[in-house]
């Protein structure tokens, strides 16, 4: 799998390798994300460069960040969200599912710090340690 930090030509190899690892076809992937079968494989083969929104189609299609769909591909800078999103889809040790679910909590607590931020609410008190982080800390 390529690693999401590499330059964001490389998003056609990238949008391969999750469809592969999703294991569906060209073709599957293709239908599910409302483009044609010629044009996605030329963005898989480096031949042409999707735009933003066919970047989000493909995401959902994919079920990965619309952010680090953009973030690969160069449109994002990556100053926000993309280092966490870059360290999650660059984990060898991650699923393609493990790694969607972890994108998505992650934006989900984004939003939801963004919309108390605005509405002026207090936040969230921190949660207690987990007893497995009790038993980290005192390992330490």
């Amino acid at each position: 799998m390529t690693d999401a930090n590499d330059p964001p030509r490389d998003i056609g190899e990238f949008i391969r390798d999750l469809r592969r690892n999703a294991r569906i076809s060209l073709r599957q992937l293709a239908q599910q994300a409302g483009v044609s079968n010629p044009y996605l494989s030329q963005i898989e083969r480096g031949l042409r460069k999707p735009s933003a929104e066919v970047l989000q189609q493909l995401a959902g299609a994919l079920r990965v960040s619309t952010p680090l769909m953009y973030l690969r591909a160069g449109l994002l800078d990556g100053r926000h969200d993309g280092g966490v999103l870059a360290a999650v889809a660059a984990d060898p040790d991650l699923s393609t599912a493990q790694k969607q679910s972890l994108t998505q909590i992650y934006e989900t607590f984004r939003r939801e710090n963004a919309r108390q931020r605005d509405s002026g609410e207090a936040p969230a008190p921190p949660a207690p340690p987990t007893p497995a982080a009790s038993i980290q800390e005192e390992q330490t």
